[in-house]
């Protein structure tokens, strides 16, 4: 029997100023990929490894991060936003409520100060980072 691997939400985009990176990668997987910027690597690697576990995900990792962490200040530094989908109740025009995900852009911070409870509670699923490449120049 073949195991499948879960692929999606594991990739890496660049356009004029920005990084994405998908969060379904380990911290130990972004250090090893050749298509994620230098740069981004280093900071991961010299920042960011040291107060988490090679092989979280980073959507674990900024899932379950601190309010009071020190990488909430590293992550502002860099600029760095996430994107979320949320559960949301929205009306129908007959009236009718219906539950959907809509798409969210938050800052590290913002979401590091929602709690674990309340993001399972409101269906947060973190799909990717963005990162500014002006601001990883100054690190």
């Amino acid at each position: 029997m073949k195991r499948t691997v879960y692929e999606d939400y594991k990739y890496c985009m660049q356009d004029v100023s920005s990084l994405y990176i998908g969060a379904k990668y380990t911290l130990g997987e972004i250090l090893s990929e050749e298509e994620i910027a230098f740069k981004f690597r280093m900071i991961v690697e010299r920042y960011i490894l040291p107060k988490a576990d090679a092989e979280d995900t980073l959507e674990s990792h900024l899932y379950f991060l601190a309010p009071d962490s020190f990488l909430i200040q590293i992550y502002g530094q860099l600029k760095a936003r996430v994107k979320v989908n949320v559960i949301e109740e929205k009306r129908t025009l007959t009236g009718k409520t219906k539950r959907e995900y809509t798409t969210r852009t938050l800052t590290v911070g913002q979401l590091a100060e929602i709690s674990p409870a309340e993001k399972e509670k409101k269906g947060i699923v973190i799909q990717e980072l963005k990162v500014s490449k002006l601001a990883m120049l100054a690190l």
